[in-house]
């Protein structure tokens, strides 16, 4: 009996450490729906990092149902105990999981020593903000987004504006320019700023949040209370008002259809618009060669400029122009049974050498400053410029339902059933029952 015990000792002795084990999952499906990103962390992290770490294995679990399915199947691996040490994530849900006690702050899972990692300090704050929470990050933001104004220079140089050097420093400026359009084209809809409720939260982040950040504020104050009452919500409305009833520079009927964010894609493809607030998917996707909204001669017939405050300097933190980004990236199971190495892992899939391989897999805008977009010299050019200007939604649950009284309040206004001190006051009264009393702000 003691010989037996004996040699199980030496074998236990003897035998090597167990393998560890890692798991990513993610929207993606190679051939399928992101098949891009599947096939780089297939092809790219994950031969990278084995080889890096001996005797650890990694593998993606490809998730092929929609957005919604990922969020209840993540909602439920992260409240059991189970799902991949690393998944992909939408940071507009992360105040949802936190305050349901789903996901934890890297810092806290990993240790302060995260928050050395070289990457930081080639993230925006704006940037680092689309994945944190309360100031903490819980995850890395992977790619990113801009808004801008796309112009179309065959119009303004019809229009005597020369597209070169088309940059409004001023919402008086912007105006000025669409009023130019539409006297040499009575028939055009110079100016689209998107409004209403048919396009959602196109009307929240391409629409409103680009005209509020021009007056200096934003959504919320500084104590995280939403502003349901100031002098900058009124200039946006008013502004709203110029350009869609008071002198018709937009099509006011577009804001209100179902389909109507497809019609003002329509309308800058067709040369009906002169000027149009968007993201920079409307250059990758919307515009690009082959699409239904294809602008022939995209290249020779379209310009970009920066959004402007109301004024110089009158801007969001004092700045001259503005924008905004959204963005999908990265969280660590808070159940990971290996949390170091988990962390070693996400920052190697968004070190400088692995986002500049995903590049050969998807070009677009990365988080990080260093990792240029390749051959397209657009991105690289408005991304280098406006994400230094950036900021992104307030990290709140009560975000949804706001964003949908803002819409409404857009809508009110552009369809002239408000004026835009009763859109106002009606949209104080509904965030009011939202989010209650104590979580508002009245700048009046």
């Amino acid at each position: 009996m003691l010989k037996w015990k004996g040699a199980l000792l030496a074998l236990v002795v003897a035998t090597p450490a167990a393998a560890q084990d890692l798991s990513i999952s993610c929207r993606c499906v190679s051939g399928g729906a992101n098949g891009e990103l599947a096939d780089w962390i297939k092809d790219s992290v994950i031969p990278g990092f084995e080889a890096a770490h001996d005797g650890v294995t990694v593998t993606l679990n490809e998730f092929a149902g929609g957005d919604e399915q990922l969020t209840q199947q993540l909602a439920l691996d992260f409240s059991t105990g189970a799902g991949a040490d690393i998944a992909g994530f939408d940071g507009f849900l992360i105040p949802n999981f936190v305050e349901a006690g789903l996901l934890k702050p890297i810092a806290e899972l990993v240790g302060p020593e995260a928050m050395e990692w070289e990457g930081w300090s080639h993230i925006s704050d704006g940037s680092k903000a689309l994945m944190s929470y309360d100031g903490q990050p819980y995850g890395i933001a992977m790619g990113t987004d801009v808004r801008m104004i796309f112009a179309r220079a065959d119009l303004l140089e019809s229009s005597g504006i020369d597209p070169a050097s088309f940059q409004p420093t001023s919402w008086e400026e912007l105006l000025e320019a669409a009023r130019q359009v539409k006297q040499a084209h009575p028939d055009s809809f110079p100016l689209q700023l998107n409004a209403g409720v048919p396009m959602g939260e196109a009307t929240t982040m391409q629409g409103y949040w680009m005209a509020i950040l021009g007056t200096g504020e934003s959504i919320t104050d500084e104590e995280g209370r939403y502003i349901v009452e100031s002098q900058g919500i009124l200039d946006v409305l008013n502004l709203y008002k110029t350009i869609y009833v008071d002198e018709e520079l937009g099509d006011a009927r577009a804001q209100q259809l179902g389909d109507g964010r497809n019609r003002t894609f329509a309308n800058f493809r067709d040369a009906k618009t002169a000027m149009l607030v968007e993201g920079d998917w409307f250059y990758r996707s919307v515009t690009a060669p082959g699409s239904e909204f294809e602008v022939a001669e995209r290249d020779a017939k379209m310009t970009w400029a920066k959004m402007p405050a109301k004024e110089p300097g009158a801007g969001w933190n004092g700045q001259d122009f503005v924008t905004i980004s959204g963005g999908t990236g990265w969280v660590m199971n808070p159940n990971t049974d290996a949390p170091q190495l988990a962390w070693e892992l996400l920052a190697y899939m968004n070190s400088k050498e692995q986002l500049d391989a995903f590049q050969e897999f998807q070009p677009r805008i990365r988080i990080r400053d260093d990792v240029p977009v390749p051959t397209d010299a657009f991105l690289t050019e408005t991304s280098s410029v406006l994400l230094p200007l950036t900021t992104a939604r307030p990290n709140d649950p009560n975000y949804n339902a706001v964003s949908a009284e803002i819409q409404r309040m857009t809508e009110a206004v552009v369809s002239g059933s408000m004026t835009p001190e009763e859109a106002m006051a009606r949209y104080k009264d509904a965030v009011t029952e939202i989010v209650g009393e104590d979580n508002t702000a009245s700048l009046m």
